[in-house]
């Protein structure tokens, strides 16, 4: 398996005490587990502040994770030299969700992209302007490209440059963090079609964190629905999306097709979750055992999984 996530979970100290030991935590990520394999897209899905993204930097070794296992080419992270772990990093690139901040404003386009290539001493120094220039080219750019600086491209263009940033260092995944959030919906239609176009040929593998159903519906193959660092629901795409089981889930898939929701209030606070199921405070099904009792993820016919007491009768 590529990338193997098992139970992880990520805490961020939010209070102290007098001694400077923490006292309160924000339970970003809670016991998630997710695998992707070679050239597949897993999507994941949740509101704002439900641990998506702190859990794709986990993946990429950005984070350490509080507890649980990271594993990269069935390698557990935590076992890795300092060597074994940057040769692997080169294999697990990241394109944040700003275009407009994860580029170096002072740095012109074909510096940003020879970079990598030096720093990981990929290709001959003879070799790389030309690799660059190719990957300008399949990605919609052009070699003229090379000599301007970030602030003289649209949003759109600066997110196909984070993209060729990424691929330069020929990737086998890359966790895309909201990256066509920020952009209008036309921008997002070619850059979507574009990842699509790059899975399909060169075999890279996505683990795509968005907040639209609609967006990662149109990439992914399977999906997971986060709720306050918990993991809701998941499955195959066309499964969670056609025949959603969760009440969040039916929540989310609602709004995305304004209808409305059938979400009542707002999101708990991180740092103080509530007892039993995480959604039961905003949902219109909840009985007793809800508020008490957290029901942990059941298993069911094609690999589809679901953490709701109700989940049958609903």
């Amino acid at each position: 398996m590529l990338l193997s996530l098992r139970k992880v979970t990520k805490y961020f100290p939010v209070q102290r005490g007098l001694l400077g030991r923490p006292t309160a935590f924000v339970k970003a990520v809670d016991t998630v587990s997710l695998e992707v394999g070679a050239g597949q897209i897993v999507g994941i899905v949740g509101e704002s502040g439900c641990g998506k993204s702190t859990l794709g930097r986990c993946a990429v070794g950005l984070l350490e994770p509080t507890s649980g296992e990271v594993w990269w080419d069935d390698l557990e992270i935590k076992g890795l030299t300092v060597h074994q772990k940057r040769v692997h990093q080169r294999k697990f690139q990241v394109v944040f969700q700003n275009p407009y901040a994860s580029l170096n404003p002072r740095q012109k386009i074909k510096d940003i992209l020879l970079e990598p290539l030096e720093v990981h001493n990929l290709l001959k120094p003879s070799q790389r302007l030309e690799f660059v220039k190719g990957l300008l080219t399949q990605l919609g750019l052009t070699e003229e490209d090379l000599t301007k600086f970030p602030h003289e491209f649209s949003g759109g263009q600066r997110q196909r440059i984070g993209l060729a940033r990424a691929m330069t260092c020929q990737p086998e995944l890359i966790v895309l963090d909201e990256p066509v959030s920020s952009l209008d919906v036309s921008v997002q239609a070619s850059v979507l079609n574009l990842l699509s176009h790059l899975n399909q040929e060169n075999g890279v593998a996505y683990l795509f964190i968005s907040h639209d159903l609609q967006v990662v519906g149109y990439l992914s193959q399977r999906l997971l629905v986060m709720y306050l660092g918990s993991v809701v629901e998941s499955g195959k795409t066309e499964e969670v999306l056609g025949h959603p089981r969760h009440p969040y889930t039916k929540v989310l898939l609602t709004a995305s097709r304004g209808r409305g929701s059938l979400m009542e209030g707002e999101p708990p606070n991180p740092a103080q979750t509530p007892s039993g199921c995480p959604f039961h405070t905003r949902c219109a099904y909840a009985e007793d055992r809800c508020r008490w009792e957290k029901q942990q993820l059941l298993g069911g016919e094609n690999f589809w999984e679901v953490a709701c007491w109700k989940w049958d009768r609903l």
